[in-house]
Parts: C-alpha cells; structure tokens; sequence
C-alpha cells in the first residue's frame, strides 16, 4: 500500500507537525518513512535507534525512492563502537543522552539541505526519554518543532506510547498538531487521526 493508499492520506501529507504514538509492532517507524515518502523529495532524521545506513536502506525500501536525498543525524554508530565521521549530509553524536550535540547536529544538518524543504523526522522521543525528564524533552520538541515551523518544514515524530505514564504521553503529544494513534489488531495494524480540535477518526487498517 502506498501512502496515497492510506486511510485518510491528505490529512497526514498536509499537516505542519505530526507525531505516531503506539505500541511496539504496530507501524510506526513505516509509517514515519511512508510520510517522507509523500510529502518531499528530501528527508532529514534524527535516529536515536538506527544507524544512518539503516534508516537509508529502510527509506528505500518503504518508499522506494533513492535515499540520496536523507540527511540523519546517527546517534547509534558511535555509542556502538564503530568509527565513522561527519560528512556533509551525515553527522554522528554519542549517544541519544547528548541532548545538546542532538540540536547542534540538527541545526548543522539543517543549513546543509536549506534549499532542498525535507521532511523531518525523530524516530523516538521515547529513547530520548530513556535519559531525560519528559518536560526536558518537551523543551527539546518545542526548539524542534520551532525551527521547522519557520522553514516551512513538516515534522514527524515517534513515540512508544505504552512506555511512558499517561501524563508524560500527555506533556509529549501536546506541541504536535496531529496525532496518529497506531495499534495492533487481529487482521493487522490499524491507525486512527485526531487533531486538537477534531474527534477521532474511525480505526482502520494500513
């Protein structure tokens, strides 16, 4: 299935800021590839969870475009041992913990695709908390969300909505002005949308 296909595709391809909450398993990371794949010819990632060959590969793989055009920032690579070093489209931290290094890389990253308009994504808020409070993290999302906002870029962002307390998903959910709900169901995943001031949309398979 595409991202044409999907239930309700305009409201996903048209929306500024989106973030995919559900359970493990249940299409989240797809469908933040299926999201760059329909809205801009350009990706830049921010990976907590995968290498950048990785989220290349992957790229292709689900939207079956040439992932020339996908900057990511690694935050993988090093913290497993390997040796590698920026290059203009692929930069690395330490680890999902440097916080700091994360907003440098990404601004470092941003400037190099300025004129290319990507899709951004960050694939997941719940590594990031993994080693900081939620409302650090909220402060992070808000900065994020705030330089994409200016360039006219949209934003996708990733979280495991059953690792966290209600009210961390809460304080997590709010900068974004779509939510997609992601779960697994007997004949496969189904995904909802609801926006801050619409109802649910009905369950339905992707």
């Amino acid at each position: 299935m595409s991202v044409e296909e999907l239930p309700l595709a305009p409201r996903l391809t048209d929306t500024a800021s989106i973030i995919i909450a559900g359970p493990p398993m249940s299409g989240k990371y797809e469908l933040m590839h299926r999201i760059f794949g329909a809205t801009a010819e350009h990706a830049l990632v921010l990976s907590t969870g995968h290498t950048a060959e990785a989220v290349r590969e992957d790229y292709t793989s689900i939207t079956g475009k040439d992932s020339d055009g996908v900057a990511v920032v690694d935050c993988v690579s090093l913290e497993q041992g390997a040796e590698v070093e920026d290059t203009e489209f692929t930069k690395y931290v330490s680890s999902p913990k440097n916080l700091t290094d994360l907003g440098v890389k990404f601004t470092e990253l941003a400037e190099a695709m300025a004129t290319e308009e990507p899709t951004v994504g960050l694939h997941s808020l719940s590594q990031l908390l993994m080693y900081w409070e939620a409302d650090r993290i909220y402060q992070f999302t808000r900065v994020l969300l705030g330089q994409t906002g200016n360039e006219g870029w949209p934003t996708v962002a990733v979280i495991n909505s059953t690792m966290h307390d209600e009210q961390t998903i809460h304080t997590l959910l709010d900068p974004f002005e779509t939510v997609v709900d992601t779960r697994t169901a007997d004949d496969g995943r189904e995904m909802r949308i609801r926006g801050r001031l619409s109802s649910p949309t009905p369950w339905k398979e992707f």
